[in-house]
């Protein structure tokens, strides 16, 4: 009879232990790990900028029904490290801005393998790499757009004629933004490339690249109109080098991205600086948003399920001095 009681028991002791292992599994509470790279530029540090001020906000808004990290990297092996220890960490969902695609593919891939919910913002992954994730992009060929169609208006407006341009580096998303941009400003004949063409420098994305550049087009045309660079970093480099070279001549020079820089130069009614189109770092945030919506239920998570990679464009906007007090944030770093 004891030993009947004994094993009876037992048995109860060992289901209960189960039982509260599984609810406290069922209970537990879902994990965002979130990996961005450290500031390389302007646009990078917005980014991880971004990062933390969503986690900061979301802490409060979703007290105690969500865990959040944060981890910067300063290059691709870093951010593989930072995945890896993020997945021991525990996470349900990945939010990721990759600091270079195709080393960082083996480690979101392996990831979703573990059954981790991946949101990829930015830099995806090539075709021939697909799985199931929500891949969460800017609008290129929109901030190409955008920009054209405000420059040519301007100029046409204002008697301009003759504009230099600066594209970012030679990559896929570069061509899509200078091919839209070109496909505007080519609409009225009296625009002038001195370039020629189609032609265009690389800025590398840089403000020092973009100084050198704007140097050598005031010593290489003897009047300049406009300037488009596509990079706010990049513009600051260009206004230095007209600011130094005491030219009068350039009425008009957009880049692209959105700074808050360029934005409080917006404001100010800046002789030169008019408008920039949007390619925001706040996108993270976007991201971060939409991780929470799959998590919540409120969108659906049929990538991960299907396998089949879903993409959100984000739209690029033209901001100028009607709407820049829109989206002017004067504690962002970019």
């Amino acid at each position: 009879m004891k030993k009947l009681v004994v094993s009876l028991l037992c048995v109860f002791l060992v289901a209960n232990f189960a039982f509260a292992q599984g609810a406290g599994e069922a209970n537990a509470i879902p994990k965002i790990g979130i990996a961005v790279p450290s500031p390389d530029h302007g646009w990078t540090g917005g980014i991880g900028w971004w990062a933390d001020k969503a986690v900061e906000e979301l802490e409060v808004e979703y007290a105690g029904k969500y865990e959040f990290k944060v981890l910067h990297a300063d290059g691709y092996a870093k951010q593989i490290s930072d995945v890896e220890d993020l997945t021991v960490w525990g996470m349900d969902y990945l939010v990721i801005l990759p600091h270079d695609s195709a080393p960082l593919y083996p480690s979101v891939k392996a990831a979703y393998d573990e059954g981790i919910e991946c949101i990829v913002v930015d830099r995806g992954f090539s075709d021939d790499h697909d799985f199931g994730y929500l891949y969460v992009a800017g609008d290129n060929p929109g901030l190409g757009t955008e920009s054209g169609k405000f420059l040519s208006k301007y100029m046409m407006d204002n008697g301009l004629k003759n504009y230099v341009v600066m594209g970012g580096m030679p990559i896929p998303i570069d061509e899509q933004r200078m091919t839209a941009f070109f496909n505007e400003m080519e609409k009225d004949s009296k625009l002038v490339n001195l370039q020629g063409g189609r032609n265009y420098e690389f800025s590398n994305w840089s403000t020092q690249k973009g100084l050198e550049i704007m140097e050598i087009f005031l010593q290489q045309f003897n009047k300049i109109d406009a300037v488009f660079c596509q990079d706010d970093d990049v513009l600051t480099g260009v206004l230095q080098a007209i600011k130094e070279s005491g030219r009068k001549d350039v009425k008009v020079a957009i880049g692209g991205a959105g700074s808050k820089v360029v934005y409080k130069k917006i404001m100010d009614n800046d002789p030169i600086v008019k408008a920039t189109a949007t390619y925001p770092p706040k996108m993270i945030y976007d991201g971060i948003l939409l991780c929470l919506d799959v998590a919540e239920g409120n969108r659906s998570n049929d990538f991960h399920t299907k396998n089949v990679k879903e993409t959100i464009i984000l739209p690029s906007v033209l901001v100028d001095i009607n709407n820049v007090a829109d989206y002017y944030e004067p504690d962002a770093v970019f």
